[in-house]
Formats: C-alpha cells, structure tokens, sequence
C-alpha cells in the first residue's frame, strides 16, 4: 500500500524541548484529545482511537564495522475506519 505523507518535521532541538513535545503528546493521548502538528504554514489534526497500535523501534543505520547513526522511533498506528488496535507483548520503558 503506497503511503502519504501527511506532515513531517526535522530539525535539531534540545533533549528537554523534545520532552516538552513528548509531554504535550501524552497528556493529549491521556486525555483523550486529538493531537495537532504543527511546522511554519503546515499543519495537521489526528485523532487517535482509544486503542492506537504503539510501535517502538531502535535502530542503528549504516555499515556494521562502522558507528553509524542510532535513532528511537516512536509510532502510533490505527486504522482509519474502525481503529482496531494490534496485538503484541506488553512494553517497559525505564
């Protein structure tokens, strides 16, 4: 299935501004409200399910003999008409 980007934003930012945007996800999640993205004139407007699929994943890119560039991604997932969640074992983070 071909994907569409929505929104996308990159840019480099202190780890305490990055939690502050992870901050304001998770009390919108808490909450039970949709979530805005917002960058200069783009923006967009989700609103997960009660139920979203919660995907984490680190990775590191480039050659194995060689550092490389490490990254943790954190998705939410959810079908666009019913929102049915997935299935897997339950996550920790510490």
């Amino acid at each position: 299935m071909p994907e569409e980007v929505l929104f996308k934003s990159e840019s480099d930012q202190s780890r305490a501004d990055i939690a502050m945007l992870l901050r304001r996800v998770a009390d919108n999640l808490e909450d039970g409200e949709a979530i805005t993205l917002k960058a200069g004139s783009e923006s967009v407007t989700l609103d997960p399910p009660a139920r979203p699929t919660f995907e984490v994943k680190a990775e590191r890119e480039g050659p194995t003999d060689a550092p490389g560039e490490l990254s943790v991604e954190f998705e939410l997932e959810w079908d666009e008409t019913d929102g049915e969640d997935g299935s897997g074992g339950q996550l920790e983070i510490e």
